[in-house]
C-alpha cells in the first residue's frame, strides 16, 4: 500500500498530515465509539478536483474497503474530522454497524507538511 496523508485546506495553504505519523501519535489516545451517523464526512463529496468517478476507480475503494481491518480505530482530529479510517468506516456502515471504535486528539498535531497538496508530497514508502 502506498503512504497516505491527510488533506486539510487553511489560510496556510494545503495541510498535510502522514498518517503513520498520526497512527504513532495517536497510539495511546483512549479508544472511543463514535456512532456512525456522527461521521459528517459519510455526507461530504471526496472526490478531488482530478479525480473522476469511473467504475474502476470505485472497484479500487471496494477492494480497499473489503480489506479494511475493523481492529484498529479510526482517528479524527480535535474538531471530529476523519483523519484516518474512512474505509473502515464504509466498511462498518456495509456491515449493519452502528458505531465504529475511534480515537481522537484534544489538540491536533502540527502538520507534516505546510502549502504541499495531494500532488506535492511523496508516496514512497
Amino acid at each position: 500500500m502506498r503512504k497516505q496523508y491527510y488533506f486539510q485546506p487553511s489560510s496556510q495553504g494545503i495541510l498535510a498530515w502522514d498518517v503513520e505519523h498520526l497512527i504513532r501519535l495517536s497510539r495511546n489516545l483512549p479508544r472511543k465509539l463514535v456512532p456512525l451517523a456522527q461521521i459528517r464526512e459519510l455526507d461530504e463529496v471526496w472526490l478531488g478536483d482530478d479525480d473522476r468517478p469511473t467504475w474502476r476507480a470505485m472497484l479500487g475503494h471496494i477492494r480497499l474497503i473489503e480489506q479494511a481491518d475493523l481492529a484498529f480505530p479510526i482517528i479524527l482530529a480535535s474538531n471530529g474530522c476523519v483523519m484516518d479510517g474512512m474505509h473502515r468506516i464504509a466498511k462498518a456502515v456495509l456491515k449493519g454497524g452502528e458505531a465504529i471504535e475511534a480515537v481522537q486528539f484534544e489538540q491536533d498535531p502540527e502538520p507534516d507538511h505546510v502549502g504541499l497538496g495531494p500532488h506535492d508530497v511523496s508516496y514512497q514508502l
